[in-house]
């Protein structure tokens, strides 16, 4: 019951400060005109090598829906709040907070049994440093790193050690409205020692200046278990300059992964 409380009480305050901070951003929207079109990290899995522009606070946040099937047993999870908080530190450096919302309904096909659970996820804290800018046939590179610290997160999603991941963020201009970037990485889940290994790659397209869809591939390489693979496609809707809204989807496709839905937004806010 804590957690619950706890839960409503985080969700209404994020509410309040996602209506208050678009209504400013909307009102402000001059003070940050000349500094292009928003760039995210949502709602693919590959992470952009592209920095948020120092002095900027930019806010990526949504809602997922997953289904997961292991054996006999059913997860269905939702997250409530897939909060990514950049924050533009000098120009090659980016500042990154994330925090996770999700309930979680674990259920066995051919039994009573039923587990329900919500909560926090461990808090994320970390970093993006830009490398390079794109040149000719050299992308523009980025490196990307953080901790996933346990003692943040509720009982029932709380890992035993930390956590973390790293990644390498590589982007390519294929042509005028095509894109193509990679990710090359590892990560621990807090629960083990082993280390995965792990990929994307994301190939998107400009329908129109405001509208733009993608297509993904994705997955790890456990050091003790089989490699994983999944993909995922989506859309885009640019708002303004400083507002995007997105729509996704995907699946396993030799994963215990059934499906995921999600949807979002994601703004910056002036200085």
């Amino acid at each position: 019951m804590k957690d619950t409380r706890n839960l409503n009480i985080v969700i209404g305050i994020l509410f309040l400060f996602i209506c208050t901070t678009i209504q400013a951003q909307n009102n402000s929207d001059e003070n940050i005109k000349d500094y292009g079109v928003i760039v995210t990290d949502r709602p693919d899995q590959t992470e952009s090598p592209t920095l948020v522009p120092k002095g900027l606070l930019q806010v990526e946040t949504g809602f997922m829906y997953e289904e997961i099937t292991t054996d006999n047993i059913e997860s269905n999870t939702t997250t409530f709040n897939t909060m990514l908080l950049r924050y533009g530190l000098l120009d090659n450096l980016e500042l990154r907070l994330g925090l996770d919302i999700a309930g979680t309904k674990n259920s066995a096909r051919n039994s009573n049994f039923e587990d329900k659970f919500s909560g926090l996820s461990p808090l994320y804290v970390g970093f993006k440093i830009g490398i390079t800018e794109e040149k000719g046939a050299l992308p523009e590179i980025g490196f990307l790193g953080g901790a996933f610290l346990p003692f943040t997160a509720a009982t029932k999603y709380k890992p035993e050690n930390t956590g973390g991941d790293f990644r390498f963020s590589f982007a390519h201009t294929l042509s005028e409205n095509w894109s193509f970037s990679y990710n090359l990485g590892a990560a621990w889940d807090g629960n083990s020692s082993n280390v995965s290994y792990v990929y994307t790659t994301v190939l998107g397209h400009s329908i129109t200046e405001k509208i733009g869809c993608y297509l993904e591939f994705y997955g790890d390489f456990p050091e003790s278990d089989r490699a994983n693979h999944l993909i995922d496609g989506g859309f885009t809707y640019l708002v303004s300059n400083n507002i995007q809204l997105d729509l996704s989807g995907g699946t396993g496709i030799n994963t215990d992964q059934d499906f995921f839905i999600s949807t979002g937004i994601s703004f910056r806010l002036p200085k």
